[in-house]
């Protein structure tokens, strides 16, 4: 199987992405591993016809929505990220209309759809720089209220939340951290901003996916609790051989994530489907709110 897929993307021209929480066999066969947003400028970046992009929907969308003249593909149709259902485009609409002198700042885990009606795009790596970047003194940001929470620590803006989160992030609690760190202490606790107040409150770090990876390589610490979902200790234990990383919970699992197999690459490999399209117009005022992110 290996082999047909080594064989397949070099006829095919292509690049297979994976995002940090993907299944370790899918992470090993991966060009590319890393979060949403890196991985989709990834695409846009390589000199790839085709992208087969090892994640939930709304990241293969922002590969194609930066890629147009690219095929994207994303092995698991059925993959989808719950919270970026949590808010439609006519919600965000709604609430314009109720604050219309706020900024509209969108989580990048977002449909295409949200991040058109946006005025700007933002990551968990880059919330705060993106809302002080704006003049307005209100901000509406979408979907997921506990990034809002933790943005508005670092502003004096008005941040007004919608009510989403993220299922794996917001199940975390202090009683875990505090387990954590009785058995494990000598431990860092790395835990992602998407979680809950009182968690963030008890960690060491707050940051990214991708900021638990250079923390990881940084720190002369070899011992670390990691808040997020568990495919993310995957990684850092391959690039850290010596390093001991234990999950804030174990049942930290993002069932969508996991919907990606290695027979499932080698099948859209084979076809070329299922691909993911965004429609034109969505398309670019999408892109509109992604690329003034980027400016940055």
């Amino acid at each position: 199987m290996m082999e047909e897929i080594s064989r397949l993307k070099e006829d095919l021209g292509a690049v297979i992405l994976a995002h940090n929480y993907q299944p370790g066999p899918v992470q090993d066969l991966a060009d590319l591993v890393g979060d949403s947003l890196e991985l989709s400028r990834a695409a846009a970046r390589l000199d790839s016809r085709v992208i087969i992009f090892c994640g939930v929907d709304f990241m293969a969308e922002t590969a194609a929505i930066l890629s147009p003249d690219k095929r994207v593909i994303l092995p698991a149709l059925e993959a989808w990220c719950p919270m970026a259902s949590m808010i439609a485009a006519e919600d965000l609409r709604d609430l314009k209309s109720a604050y219309p002198e706020a900024a509209v700042v969108c989580y990048v885990n977002s449909t295409a759809e949200t991040k058109a009606e946006s005025d700007i795009c933002c990551t968990s790596a880059n919330g705060v720089e993106v809302v002080a970047s704006l003049a307005e003194e209100e901000v509406i940001f979408v979907p997921d209220q506990n990034l809002a929470d933790y943005i508005s620590r670092w502003t004096e803006k008005k941040i007004i939340k919608w009510d989403g989160y993220c299922y794996v992030h917001d199940r975390f609690t202090p009683e875990e951290v505090k387990a954590a760190r009785l058995a494990h202490p000598g431990a860092e606790v790395l835990v992602h901003p998407e979680c809950r107040p009182r968690v963030i409150d008890l960690a060491d770090t707050v940051c990214s996916t991708s900021g638990m990876g250079r923390r990881a390589k940084a720190s002369g610490v070899e011992e670390f609790v990691i808040g997020t979902e568990v495919g993310m200790i995957y990684r850092l234990e391959k690039e850290n051989p010596g390093k001991r990383f234990y999950p804030l919970s174990p049942e930290a699992i993002c069932t969508n994530m996991k919907k990606t197999t290695p027979e499932k690459v080698l099948r859209a490999l084979r076809t070329l489907e299922p691909r993911v399209v965004v429609a034109e117009e969505t398309a670019r005022l999408a892109r509109r709110s992604i690329e003034r992110m980027l400016s940055l």
